[in-house]
């Protein structure tokens, strides 16, 4: 794009914004900043790390060896994506338990994570 190009591009575009009101104007700044963030949430909305999941699962009450050994069975299962604290609270609802007692049945046997999510 030429200079002269890039010129005429600003004067239309301050001509159009020069035209709307403060409220619109507004709307448009929300929604270009909107699209501008999408994707930086939509990838902390598909991606997480380990320390996050363990993180997570300190909240739900583990201690921190206990929240370390849970995400390494979880990623050796190939179920990190799906949120540690996920697995854990399905793995609790399927034995009918707490989340420690879950958390220890995981430690001690990664398949009672099979069949949570389907297939998987």
């Amino acid at each position: 794009m030429s200079n002269i190009d890039r010129m005429e591009s600003y004067r239309q575009k301050r001509d159009q914004l020069s035209k709307m009101t403060d409220d619109e104007l507004k709307d448009r700044f929300w929604n270009l900043a909107n699209k501008l963030v999408e994707p930086m949430v939509q990838l902390a909305k598909e991606n997480t790390s380990p320390s996050i999941e363990r993180s997570v699962l300190l909240r739900m009450g583990l201690d921190s060896i206990t929240s370390k050994a849970v995400v390494e069975k979880v990623i050796e299962a190939g179920l990190l994506g799906k949120g540690a604290g996920n697995v854990l609270l399905r793995v609790s609802q399927k034995m009918k338990t707490d989340i420690p007692g879950a958390a220890k049945a995981l430690i001690a046997d990664k398949n009672i994570m099979t069949g949570l999510f389907g297939n998987r």
